[in-house]
């Protein structure tokens, strides 16, 4: 698949330089920088904006592309062994799921179920910047059964809702799985009827929601480390 933009271009380069099979530069770099690329030992070809725009979809190179291995998804059941996980419910918007990844990552989440129709991984590579690569995620298109089997392990699931019991001071042992919902409708009452706890962050100055990746950050952080 082909990756671009100058951080997720550069966190293949610093941390997974064997996944990259061609590079593509489509401005003039640094010295340093540009013999740090070639010790990769790959192909290396200079671009003009128009080649580089159409292998970047119309989107922001920065002058830095490259063919790099296919992500590849793990099996679900490869998970059930964590110890905390996020279930990322009909997120629409990749930009979202890229800073879920993000986070989840920083905060040592485990791994991430995303249940969705379709997932573009090297969209959602580019908004991870990479950090796609080192996080382990699983598909899926049923969250119930998804629910139950991760019950049938351990997990307490645990619901992030506007409503919720206030997240500051929360403590629980064991597996945990947190499910985060849809930009716009959230999660459905029969999701959140199957969840053993539903949370939320108190809000002040009469304002009543957070974007969907700065609620993770929280709430995960409050899972996480009280």
């Amino acid at each position: 698949m082909i990756i671009y933009g100058k951080q997720v271009f550069l966190y293949y380069l610093e941390h997974h330089k064997e996944k990259i099979e061609e590079i593509y530069l489509a401005k003039e770099i640094d010295k340093p920088l540009f013999n740090k690329i070639a010790k990769c030992g790959v192909k290396i070809q200079k671009l003009d904006f128009i080649k580089a725009q159409a292998m970047a979809t119309g989107g922001n190179h920065q002058g830095f592309l490259a063919k790099v291995k296919d992500y590849e998804f793990c099996d679900f059941n490869s998970l059930k062994k964590s110890d905390f996980l996020l279930i990322l419910y009909n997120l629409n918007d990749v930009g979202n799921i890229g800073a879920i990844i993000r986070t989840a990552y920083a905060l040592g989440a485990c791994g991430i179920v995303i249940i969705a129709k379709d997932v573009n991984a090297a969209n959602i590579t580019r908004t991870s910047q990479g950090a796609i690569v080192d996080m382990k995620i699983a598909l899926s298109n049923d969250t119930l059964t998804c629910i139950n089997e991760l019950k049938q392990t351990g997990f307490s699931i645990i619901a992030s809702a506007k409503d919720g019991k206030s997240i500051v001071g929360y403590k629980k042992e064991g597996k945990k799985a947190l499910i985060l919902g849809n930009e716009s409708e959230g999660i459905p009452n029969k999701i959140l009827s199957k969840c053993d706890e539903i949370v939320g962050i108190k809000m002040s100055n009469n304002f009543d929601s957070l974007n969907v990746s700065a609620a993770c950050a929280i709430l995960c952080d409050r899972i996480l480390n009280g």
